[in-house]
């Protein structure tokens, strides 16, 4: 059933990107806007991972750079079932993380340096399972289709926005004139954020739950949580802050309330997600695991 939602919900992702080519276009922006939905797709799946890691400044890190780290993520990715992940560095004071890939055997992870250096062992563990958890239910691909999608849309929301301004009310190929266009302009991306918020709250909860198991004490996540969100709200990711439609990939969002784009602010209420580790731990757990 998850998975039947989360695929009515991409439908309407290219569903309103169809629309936004119709109120630009008439019926052939409407198929040019489709058609073009459909490459992107295909272009994500085989390199959206690749261009999401290169635009927050990911390097890949082999056990000889960082041994304590590595070897956590191959404890953790066996305990979870799934192949080895490349892993990623991402040189940004903001503590946060991510998981990528169109699938487990092409997945990799990113920490950023602030995760590693401001949490405890524990704490990354648990992060870092949420993270491969995102890898075993397949989440990456979807997220990152998902996130490529809107982004285009908030583009030709934009683009829009333009034509209505200069001219588009004359143009005999759009049938809803100027008004038409502004409309769309505001409405299609806050749509495609409506989706976005759907899809992301479905899985964080999912990857909460199952991050908890593969790492054994859900919590340590409950813990990471906590101050993931506290330095998010302090610390700047200017990466992320220029390109919003990403946001629901991080573990928490990397965006600042006070933004104008909190408007991408798809992941659950923190207290919530808290609330259900809490309840699967049952009582507080202060031992220290195999990384302490």
């Amino acid at each position: 059933m998850n998975t039947f939602r989360t695929g009515l919900l991409l439908a309407a992702l290219v569903a309103l990107f169809g629309v936004a080519g119709y109120a630009m276009g008439g019926e052939g922006g409407m198929l040019i806007a489709l058609a073009i939905a459909v490459a992107m797709n295909f272009f994500a799946y085989w390199n959206a991972d690749s261009i999401v890691l290169r635009m927050y400044g990911a390097r890949e890190i082999g056990r000889g750079d960082l041994p304590w780290f590595h070897d956590m993520i191959a404890q953790l990715a066996q305990r979870a079932e799934l192949p080895m992940p490349r892993v990623y560095l991402i040189d940004q004071d903001q503590p946060n993380a991510f998981a990528t890939g169109r699938n487990p055997e092409n997945a990799a992870v990113a920490a950023t340096t602030g995760l590693l250096r401001r949490l405890s062992p524990e704490e990354v563990a648990g992060v870092m399972a949420h993270e491969l958890a995102h890898v075993k239910n397949r989440d990456t691909l979807i997220m990152t289709i998902t996130a490529t999608i809107a982004g285009a849309m908030s583009m030709l929301a934009n683009l829009a926005m333009f034509s209505a301004m200069f001219g588009g009310s004359n143009d005999r190929n759009n049938p809803l004139g100027g008004i038409g266009l502004l409309l769309m302009a505001i409405i299609a991306p806050l749509a495609a954020t409506v989706v976005q918020l759907a899809i992301s709250r479905t899985r964080e909860y999912g990857a909460d739950a199952l991050g908890a198991q593969i790492c054994g004490r859900p919590l340590w996540l409950a813990s990471a949580l906590e101050r993931l969100e506290t330095a998010a709200h302090r610390i700047d990711n200017d990466a992320a802050e220029a390109n919003p439609a990403t946001a629901h990939l991080f573990i928490v969002n990397p965006l600042h309330a006070r933004s104008v784009d909190s408007l991408f602010s798809t992941h659950p209420p923190m207290r919530e997600r808290i609330a259900r580790l809490r309840a699967m731990a049952g009582e507080p757990d202060s031992r220290r695991g195999p990384w302490g």
